[in-house]
């Protein structure tokens, strides 16, 4: 009898989940009279189906441009950024509004909720703009209300629901369409500590039924929850990895604000 030894197994390594964004190369700069204002400074980042992908970074260092960018809300003047498979700026403007209503949910820090509209309304719009039956819409609508906890409050209208559970209606809007990613920035910012906390616990949640999210956050309570922690300074990525080997936000002092350079918070926040 031969004696060939033990048997080895070999197991194989899980492929990685698919690229649901893929950015390279992004550079965008805002015009000031005859100032230039540099906001992103040659942007590379890939994100994968089913992450929960943070953002943060010092005030004025491009952390909602990023978004705006990525998103296709804003143009770039250089790079590329692919989205769910389509290349975001090969398309007309029609074509990447079209995209962004389909494919994206956006959650914002000030709401953008239409006062004269209840929440189911509120919610069902974004359905109705793409060309769901309005019965169709109101009950999706209604659903996914009641998976943020709001269904016996889906007949009242914004003034009427706290800043909290306002901020359940707009997390239902960014859902209701099933996107394949979702944006939320500053999502907590508007609220008090324990509201925020809710609101944080309803967003994991969500990842952990599944949805893609980006997070643009000065939280540090919230930017350290994700998957990965991407830091912003001076229009640059300078971490993109684990959010328990980040430095501080604190700790990113402006290189511009070091040298007494102008910034412009406003613009490039």
């Amino acid at each position: 009898m031969n004696d060939v030894g033990p048997q080895r197994t070999h197991t194989a390594t899980p492929a990685p989940p698919p690229q649901i964004l893929r950015a390279r190369g992004v550079v965008k700069t805002y015009h000031s009279g005859t100032h230039e204002v540099p906001a992103l400074r040659g942007i590379d980042l890939d994100v994968h189906v089913g992450e929960l992908v943070t953002v943060m970074g010092p005030s004025g260092n491009g952390k909602t441009t990023l978004l705006n960018c990525l998103s296709g809300l804003d143009d770039i003047d250089a790079g590329t950024v692919t989205v769910d498979g389509a290349d975001l700026f090969a398309m007309s403007d029609a074509k990447r509004t079209r995209h962004r209503a389909t494919r994206m949910g956006f959650v914002f820090q000030a709401f953008n909720l239409i006062p004269v509209l209840s929440a189911a309304e509120n919610v069902e719009l974004p359905l109705l703009i793409t060309g769901v039956a309005p019965k169709a819409a109101r009950k999706r609508a209604r659903d996914v209300l009641g998976r943020v906890g709001l269904a016996r409050r889906a007949g009242h209208r914004p003034g009427e629901l706290s800043g909290g559970e306002q901020q359940r209606v707009t997390v239902a809007r960014a859902l209701v369409g099933e996107p394949a990613l979702v944006w939320a920035d500053e999502p907590t910012g508007a609220l008090d500590s324990r509201t925020a906390g809710d609101i944080i616990e309803l967003l994991l949640e969500v990842h952990a039924a599944g949805q893609t999210l980006v997070i643009v956050t000065h939280d540090e309570g919230l930017g350290r929850t994700g998957q990965r922690l991407v830091q912003v300074r001076d229009g640059r990525i300078t971490h993109d990895g684990d959010p328990r080997t980040a430095p501080a936000v604190t700790e990113l002092v402006p290189a511009a604000a070091a040298t007494g350079a102008a910034t412009n918070a406003e613009v490039v926040s």
